[in-house]
């Protein structure tokens, strides 16, 4: 936690030494954190260190202002073929950024990379980055959240709540609340913030497409203590999350899809197991089955739920249903068909 709050207050510091024109003095910089003096000198020492550009200015009565300059003065950066070609294939990556305050500033730094190459280079990276391809399914477009998205990373870099219009999925019209912005988190294409509900006092997710209307209000940020997003996740398959503690999950998947399952790592906790048939038995510990549920269903017959018994009858269940449901739209469409004939 301590890690996290030194970040965040480096965060807001650099970002005002950049944008202020004249400096701020260690005091100003103090009382704009609410931190002592002394830390202050030991942030400005790491940024320093790190190679940030400070400019140390004394006017007048022996008043000291620091700044980081922003006019260009930094050393201009070159780049390795190697290190220019793995840029270029990643910045389709960026396109989930659209409509972000970050997506015209990585573009901006893609535009100053390209600018530091040669002309035969840019024209072999173009042919070489056809070898690559990148598939986008469902990729979200936040192109019209633009103002929404700053505005909440106003509230979460200044410890402000934030007053939200929001649409739940199973509300029939937008409600307005406040809430505590704690961070963002992408998944699968898709941005949620992840606030405290200062009302319920818990942390839920707002998905960002359903946010309608920001405002960052002047009252300060209630953050929970010990809180991080990397736990506050660590036991959800996903983005879904219930109180409930974490229970274990096993499924057996056939020898078919065993490797496939084995070349890749879904959760922190999982834990696979080889079987002598070829198959593997795959061990989670979750708080939630509503997303696993999806992954193991894709797999069809060839992954089967273990335990709990719970998770497993309700699968069944819902298998069931399906082949009901199949079964019927066959019989109908053999009535139809005979009596077409």
């Amino acid at each position: 936690m301590a890690e996290d709050t030194s970040l965040r207050r480096q965060w807001l510091l650099l970002r005002s030494l950049i944008s202020r024109r004249y400096g701020m003095t260690v005091k100003e910089m103090a009382a704009a954190t609410g931190v002592t003096e002394k830390t202050i000198r030991r942030d400005l020492e790491t940024f320093r260190s790190v190679g940030f550009s400070l400019e140390e200015t004394i006017g007048e009565f022996g008043r000291k202002t620091w700044r980081i300059k922003g006019d260009g003065s930094q050393p201009s950066l070159t780049f390795t073929f190697e290190e220019a070609a793995a840029l270029e294939f990643a910045r389709h990556r960026l396109d989930s950024l659209a409509g972000t305050p970050f997506y015209e500033a990585a573009q901006n730094a893609q535009r100053k990379i390209r600018s530091s190459l040669s002309e035969n280079v840019l024209e072999y990276l173009a042919r070489f980055s056809g070898f690559f391809h990148q598939t986008n399914p469902g990729l979200a477009n936040y192109s019209a959240k633009s103002e929404i998205f700053e505005s909440l990373m106003i509230g979460i870099e200044d410890g402000k709540a934030v007053h939200i219009l929001y649409q739940s999925e199973r509300a029939t019209e937008p409600a307005y609340r406040d809430v505590y912005p704690l961070g963002l988190i992408l998944h699968k294409e898709w941005y949620y913030l992840i606030a405290l509900d200062p009302q319920e006092d818990k942390v839920k997710h707002y998905k960002l497409d359903r946010i309608e209307e920001v405002e960052v209000s002047p009252f300060p940020l209630r953050r929970p203590e010990g809180f991080s997003l990397s736990e506050h996740l660590s036991s959800s398959f996903g983005i879904y999350k219930t109180d409930s503690n974490p229970i274990t999950i096993k499924i057996r998947f056939a020898r078919s899809v065993a490797r496939y399952v084995q070349e890749s790592k879904r959760h922190e906790t999982q834990k696979l197991t080889k079987q002598r048939d070829g198959s593997v038995i795959a061990e989670f510990k979750l708080s939630s089955t509503e997303e696993i549920r999806g992954w193991v269903l894709s797999f069809g017959g060839k992954a089967v739920v273990l335990e709990p018994i719970s998770f497993r009858r309700q699968l069944a269940e819902e298998l069931a249903m399906l082949v009901r449901d199949y079964n019927s739209h066959n019989e109908i469409t053999s009535r139809s068909q005979t009596k077409s004939s």
